[in-house]
């Protein structure tokens, strides 16, 4: 039978009853199960967690044949220790050698590594995105600001109190030690490119423009193998976890049966959440 994914469904078309074996997959449960899998639109939403619950319904089955579930003395689907004890049963996961391990770590040394960190210090000039008028004028506000700096450094701490709309105007702007991740995403990227000192024009972020300045930058460094070699062995098993629980869904889904939906890599990757 060909598997149709939620998404592609017409609109107001009914679509295909998803089962698992013999049991159905119903649509109240689905609809229950979306505040779990947030997305960009409901299809999106709809179509994880249908997958989530094929997945689910996958392992109670083989839990029931295995067992495992009257072993660990509670129901299935109220236990993470039973698909815990399920898993540990089935999959195979190997070890990862050394050499694998030094040669992950070669490869992809961005991953190990200390980021850079930045010493800041700004002024957030509120605006609205969509509020034209209000952009255009923190930005002017802005380039002033900029400009009287440029001159007196020293009323930095005066302008954050002055006119910051962000709660670290009581500290004079000053937002701390960040490392990337640490503020809005906009604002970071461009954080991470400025040298010391204060930055020549107002920076944009969805919350109006920042008047920055950078005190000190603390730069990233390569870390060696031996100081991340459990965090580079963790993430190789990592991979070939989700590797076999991408087999082994796969193999159930096929012994089992599946209707109405097919699943993908994410349906590995969301049961190891």
């Amino acid at each position: 039978m060909q598997k149709i994914d939620i998404e592609m469904i017409p609109g107001g078309a009914t679509p295909p009853p998803i089962r698992v074996g013999e049991a159905t997959i119903a649509e109240a449960a689905i609809a229950e199960e979306m505040q779990y899998h947030p997305a960009d639109s409901a299809g999106t939403a709809q179509l994880k967690a249908a997958r989530a619950l094929v997945v689910r319904e996958l392992l109670r089955q083989r839990a029931a044949v295995l067992g495992v579930a009257e072993a660990a003395g509670e129901a299935f689907d109220e236990a993470d220790s039973a698909i815990a004890e399920l898993l540990e049963r089935e999959l195979e996961v190997p070890e990862p050698a050394e050499a694998d391990c030094r040669r992950f770590h070669a490869a992809h040394p961005e991953r190990f590594s200390e980021p850079t960190r930045l010493r800041v210090r700004h002024v957030l000039l509120a605006a609205a995105p969509d509020d034209a008028p209000a952009r255009d004028a923190g930005y002017r506000l802005g380039e002033k600001l900029v400009r009287e700096l440029q001159e007196v450094p020293e009323r930095f701490t005066e302008f954050a109190q002055r006119h910051s709309a962000c709660p670290s105007k009581d500290q004079g702007g000053d937002l701390g030690w960040l490392a990337p991740g640490q503020t809005v995403a906009e604002l970071d990227r461009a954080l991470q490119h400025l040298p010391e000192g204060l930055h020549d024009r107002p920076l944009a972020s969805r919350y109006g423009w920042h008047v920055v300045t950078i005190d000190q930058r603390a730069e990233g460094r390569e870390l060696p193998y031996e100081q991340v070699a459990e965090h580079v062995r963790h993430s190789l098993r990592e991979q070939a976890t989700r590797r076999a629980l991408r087999h082994y869904l796969l193999a159930l889904e096929a012994e089992i049966g599946v209707e109405g939906i097919a699943l993908d890599d994410d349906s590995a990757s969301a049961l190891m959440q």
